[in-house]
């Protein structure tokens, strides 16, 4: 594993860069709003990507790398988000396709991002759709508005709610809530599985 710090308009971020033999694509993935790139969800599709040959990068925002538990308004974290994928695009992801993902507050992100970034597919782990008990205030139009091939991992508890399949989006329902600890293993299946075959026809 390699750490780096990432300039962006909004202080440094941190990089921890999980590199496979013989890559056939990058994956960004971004953390949820209060937790941490060592969730068991990002680390279990770390290692599915890995293992089908995809470079991994667990990207921390500068608040995190700053030590605030509290996130950044939306458009910080999408400007630090592409500053970061421009920076390892050109450093370390030169040639590569690129995947963007993250869990919760950071699927928003590489939703909201994927087309200005030109990412060839989405991955969202535990995406809320709307905030627990309220789903007048629905996330979907971020969701909606990917234009790539997109897999939605779900608990099929999570109070954040359930999104709906669409002709480019899968949805995966797991046991568990939110937090997807309670289906880890299947988390790394479904996300292996759906990395090699969206990249095939890139290979």
């Amino acid at each position: 594993m390699t750490t780096l710090l990432v300039d962006t308009p909004h202080g440094p971020a941190r990089a921890s860069l999980h590199c496979a033999h013989e890559p056939r694509a990058a994956l960004l993935l971004g953390h949820g709003a209060g937790g941490g790139v060592e969730a068991p969800d990002l680390v279990a599709a770390c290692h599915a990507a890995n293992k089908v040959g995809v470079h991994v990068a667990l990207i921390e925002q500068p608040y995190r790398v700053a030590g605030r538990r509290a996130p950044a308004p939306a458009k910080q974290l999408d400007t630090a988000w592409l500053s970061v994928v421009e920076d390892l695009g050109e450093r370390w992801f030169d040639g590569l396709p690129l995947v963007f993902g993250g869990r919760s507050s950071g699927a928003r992100v590489a939703c909201r991002t994927s087309v200005e970034g030109q990412a060839v597919a989405v991955l969202c782990l535990a995406f809320p759709v709307h905030p627990p008990g309220k789903p007048e205030k629905s996330r979907m139009a971020e969701l909606d508005g990917v234009e790539v091939a997109t897999l939605v991992v779900q608990g099929e508890n999570d109070p954040f709610g359930q999104p709906a399949r669409a002709h480019h989006r899968e949805v995966v329902l797991l046991k568990g809530d939110h937090s997807l600890k309670a289906s880890v293993a299947d988390v790394g299946r479904s996300v292996g599985e759906w990395l090699d075959r969206v990249l095939r026809p890139l290979d």
